[in-house]
C-alpha cells in the first residue's frame, strides 16, 4: 500500500479526478490479478524493449503481445533484483551514501524508469488506441506493473539502510540524494516496514482484508450503476438536447433526432442529461436512482453502507498500528497541509463567506425558476438545469456560441506563446513516423537560456477524438500521461503524452473547440509543464513524482487562470467567418461564467471535502455525519433518501481517503500564485517574465525534490493565504450583496 504518488501519473478531470495512488486514471474494476508470464509473445533485448536506438518509442511496430511479454519480463526481474539488491546490504549497518547509490539505488532507478516507460507506453496506447490496446490487456499490464513498481518499498533492508544513513548527522548529503532517501524510509513506514514481525503479520493480513472489502464495493457499486436504465420516446423532451449528447444516447447515431433515448448513470450521459432534461420528475428520478444505488432502499442489488464502516475501520486499524492516532493522521504524512487543524482552518475560511454567497445564488436562482413555471422550491435536481437557463438568461452564454472563435491551431499557437514568454522555453514540432494515429503531432520543448539544438523534454499531442478507438471521457476530461521520466542515471528526458477529445477538422474548418475544452487544454498542458520542465534529476523526485498529493494539481489551476485574463482571451480568440477577436462584452461574459454560482460549486466541495476528513478521523456512523454537516454547508434541503456516501467511490475504492480536499488545496495554492502575477501590469513583459522566471525555478524545476510548502515561500516569501481562492472566484464581492444598506 503505498501513499507517494510515483512518477507514473496520468491527470484526468470530471469533478475531481478519480485516482490510485500509481495511476491517475479510472479504469474498470475487477477481482483479483492476472499474472503476466515472459513466455508470451515475443521476449525483446536490452534495457528498453519498446525504444528504438535513440529511445523513442516504436509505437507502429508494437504489439499487445509486446506489451504483454516484455512488462511480464521486466516486472519479474525488477522483483528479483530487489531482493538481490536486498540480500547484497542485509547484514552491512554502516552502508555509506555512495555505496548505497552505486550499488543498490541507482541500478533500480534504471530498471523503474526502463519499467515506467514500457508502463506509459501501454498507457498512452490504451487512451489513444484501443484497437491496439484493449481494456482488458492493459488492465492486466497496468495492475501488475503497479504491484512491480510499489516492490521496492517493501524492502526491508534498503528501508533501514536509508534510514541509518539519515540518521546520522555526520554523513553530507545533497538535497536530491537526502530526499530520495527519505521517500523510502516514508513509503517503508507507511507499508510497515518498521514494525515488528507479529505486527507486521498483523498489518500485511489487515491489508488484504481491505483490498478484499474495496474489491468487493466496486464490484456492487458497477453493478448497481449498470442496472439502471429508463428509455425515452418522446421527442419533445429531447429537443434541447446537444447533438453530441443526444448520440450518446442511442444505438445508431443516424437516429440522434427521432430516438429512443436510453438514460442512464454513466457520468457521460448522467450529467448531460440532468443539465438539459426539462421534465422534472424524469430528473428526480435518475437522481434518486443515483443516489441510492447502493444503499438499503434498493434491493436489486447489495448495498454498501455496511462495506463502507469496514473499510474505514480497517484504515483505522492500519493507522494505529502504524502509531497514528487516526487515519486522518496517517493521511497528512503525504500532505502539504501537514496536519488536519490547517486543513480544517482553511476549509472554515473558506466557508465564511461561500456559504452566504451560496444563500444569495439559490435565491436568486429560484426566484428565476418560479418566474418561469417551477414550483416550489429549488432541489437537488433542479441546481444543473435551471442553472443552465439562468446562465444563458443574464450573460446570454451558450457553449456553442463562443466555440467559433477557439479554433485548435490559434488556441495552441497562444498557449505555446503564453508559456514561451513566461518560462524562456520554445516549443518546436517536429514530424516522426512512429505514433500511434495519423493525426498524432510531436514537439520538442527548448529550454533558451541552454541550447535551441538540444530539448530538455518533448511531447506528443493526440487531439481529436476517434470513435471506437478511444477511451470516452466527459467534455471536461483530457489526460497527461508521463512516457519517459528525466533521470540522470539513465539517460532519459522528459516524454509525456497529451491525449484529448476534441471534435476534429470538418469541410476545411479547423477542430473547434468549446470554451470548456480550452479550459481541459490549459490545465493539461500545465500538468505536462512541471513533467517537462523539471530540472530534479533522480527518477525517484523529478517531475510530479513525491510531489504532494494536495499540490499535484497547482500547475494545472495555475495556466488555467490565464483562460480569463481579458488580453490572453483575445489573443486566442478568433472568429472562423470575420476573423475578429472576442468583444469585450463576450470576455467579461466569459470571465463571468467562471464567478457564476461559485457560492454554491464551493461548499459543495468543501462539504464532501470535510466530511471525508470526519469520517477518516472518528468512528461516528456515516449518516449521523451527513446530518450534522449538511445545513452547515447547504441552503438547499437535505434528501432523506440521499445515499450518495454509499457510492462515493474516490475515498472508498479510489485512493483518496482522507485526500479528497486535495483538489481544492491545489486551487487555492495555484490562485494564491496568481495572484502575484496580477498584482502587476499584464502588458509588463519584463515584469511578466521575471515572475514567470521565479515560477519556474521553483515550482516547475525542482518537483517533489523540496516540500512545497517550501517552495511556496521560495516564490512569494510568505505562507499561502486561502483568501487568494475567494478572491479569484468573485467571492470577496457576491458575499457583500447579502449586506444590508447603509
Amino acid at each position: 500500500m503505498m501513499f507517494l504518488k510515483t512518477a507514473k501519473i496520468v491527470s484526468s478531470y470530471g469533478k475531481i479526478v478519480t485516482l490510485s495512488q500509481n495511476n491517475f486514471l479510472k479504469i474498470p474494476k475487477r477481482n483479483g490479478y492476472l499474472l503476466l508470464v515472459p513466455e508470451i509473445g515475443e521476449d525483446l533485448p536490452g534495457k528498453y524493449p519498446l525504444l528504438k536506438e535513440d529511445k523513442s518509442p516504436e509505437f507502429n511496430t508494437i504489439t499487445i503481445e509486446k506489451c504483454v511479454a516484455v512488462i511480464g519480463r521486466q516486472t519479474l526481474e525488477f522483483e528479483d533484483e530487489i531482493k538481490t539488491l536486498g540480500r547484497k546490504i542485509e547484514n552491512i549497518t554502516n552502508i555509506s551514501p555512495k555505496n548505497l547509490f552505486e550499488n543498490v539505488l541507482n541500478p533500480l532507478e534504471e530498471m523503474y524508469v526502463s519499467l515506467n516507460i514500457t508502463w506509459g507506453i501501454a498507457k498512452t496506447l490504451y487512451l489513444g488506441n484501443q484497437s491496439v490496446m484493449p481494456t482488458r490487456c492493459y488492465t492486466s499490464i497496468h495492475e501488475r506493473a503497479r504491484r512491480a513498481s510499489s516492490s521496492r518499498h517493501i524492502c526491508v533492508p534498503i528501508y533501514l539502510a536509508c534510514k541509518n544513513i539519515i540518521s546520522n548527522k555526520n554523513i553530507k548529503l545533497s538535497n536530491e540524494q537526502r530526499k530520495v532517501l527519505t521517500k523510502y524510509i516514508l513509503e517503508g513506514k507507511l507499508n510497515g516496514l518498521g514494525l515488528s514481525d507479529t505486527e507486521r503479520d498483523k498489518f500485511s493480513q489487515l491489508t488484504l482484508l481491505l483490498i478484499r472489502d474495496i474489491e468487493e464495493y466496486s464490484r456492487r457499486v458497477e453493478a448497481a450503476t449498470n442496472l439502471f436504465n429508463y428509455t425515452i420516446y418522446d421527442p419533445i423532451i429531447m429537443r434541447d438536447f446537444p447533438e453530441e449528447v443526444l448520440k450518446t444516447m442511442v444505438k445508431d447515431d443516424a437516429r440522434y433526432r427521432v430516438g429512443p433515448w436510453t438514460i442512464t448513470l454513466d457520468p457521460l450521459i448522467k450529467i448531460p442529461f440532468m443539465e438539459h432534461c426539462p421534465d422534472r420528475s424524469l430528473r428526480s428520478k435518475v437522481w434518486d436512482a443515483d443516489v441510492t444505488k447502493v444503499s438499503v432502499f434498493q434491493d436489486k442489488v447489495p448495498h454498501t453502507s455496511t462495506l463502507v464502516e469496514e473499510i474505514r475501520y480497517k484504515r483505522t486499524r492500519q493507522a494505529k498500528l502504524l502509531g497514528y492516532d487516526k487515519y486522518t493522521d496517517l493521511s497528512m504524512e503525504t500532505k502539504m497541509a501537514g496536519n488536519l487543524q490547517n486543513v480544517y482552518h482553511t476549509l472554515d475560511t473558506l466557508l465564511k463567506i461561500a456559504r452566504p454567497a451560496q444563500e444569495c445564488e439559490i435565491k436568486r436562482l429560484c426566484t428565476f425558476a418560479n418566474e418561469r413555471g417551477h414550483e416550489g422550491p429549488i432541489q437537488q435536481w433542479d441546481i444543473s438545469f435551471w442553472s443552465r437557463k439562468h446562465l444563458h438568461s443574464i450573460y446570454k452564454y451558450r457553449e456553442e456560441d463562443t466555440k467559433i472563435y477557439f479554433s485548435l491551431p490559434k488556441v495552441l499557437s497562444s498557449v505555446f506563446k503564453l508559456t514561451e514568454t513566461l518560462f524562456n522555453v520554445k516549443f518546436v514540432e517536429s514530424t516522426i513516423p512512429d505514433v500511434w494515429h495519423k493525426d498524432v503531432r510531436f514537439f520538442n520543448i527548448f529550454d533558451l537560456k541552454k541550447s535551441s539544438t538540444d530539448p530538455i523534454g518533448s511531447f506528443y499531442l493526440d487531439s481529436y477524438v476517434r470513435s471506437g478507438e478511444k477511451v470516452r471521457v466527459l467534455q471536461n476530461s483530457g489526460h497527461m500521461v508521463t512516457i519517459k521520466d528525466k533521470s540522470k542515471i539513465s539517460g532519459t528526458k522528459p516524454l509525456a503524452a497529451l491525449i484529448f477529445n476534441f471534435q476534429p477538422p470538418f469541410n476545411k474548418r479547423p477542430s473547434l473547440l468549446s470554451f470548456k475544452d480550452v479550459r481541459t487544454l490549459l490545465k493539461r498542458f500545465g500538468h505536462m509543464l512541471q513533467h517537462t520542465l523539471t530540472r530534479v534529476e533522480h527518477a525517484e523526485i523529478t517531475g510530479l513524482s513525491s510531489v504532494e498529493w494536495d499540490a499535484a494539481f497547482i500547475s494545472d489551476y495555475f495556466l488555467e487562470n490565464w483562460l480569463y485574463e481579458p488580453s490572453f482571451l483575445r489573443e486566442m480568440s478568433c472568429h472562423q467567418d470575420t476573423g475578429e477577436s472576442l468583444s469585450t462584452e463576450m470576455i467579461e461574459m466569459l470571465r463571468n461564467t467562471k464567478l457564476y454560482l461559485a457560492g454554491y460549486n464551493l461548499c459543495k466541495e468543501l462539504y464532501l471535502s470535510r466530511f471525508d476528513l470526519e469520517l477518516y478521523s472518528s468512528d461516528e456512523f456515516w449518516v449521523n455525519i451527513m446530518d450534522r454537516l449538511w445545513s452547515k454547508y447547504f441552503v438547499i434541503p437535505q434528501q432523506k433518501r440521499d445515499c450518495y456516501i454509499c457510492s462515493f467511490e474516490l475515498i472508498f475504492s479510489g485512493d483518496w481517503a482522507a485526500a479528497y480536499y486535495s483538489n481544492l488545496w491545489s486551487q487555492m495554492i495555484a490562485a494564491d500564485i496568481y495572484s502575484t502575477f496580477q498584482g502587476t501590469s499584464f502588458t509588463n513583459n519584463e515584469k511578466m517574465q521575471e515572475i514567470g522566471s521565479r515560477y519556474r525555478e521553483t515550482f516547475l524545476s525542482l518537483g517533489g525534490s523540496c516540500p512545497t510548502s517550501e517552495i511556496f515561500r521560495q516564490f512569494s516569501g510568505r505562507d499561502p493565504n486561502p483568501k487568494a481562492l475567494l478572491t479569484n472566484l468573485g467571492l470577496d464581492i457576491n458575499s457583500n450583496m447579502l449586506k444590508p444598506n447603509k
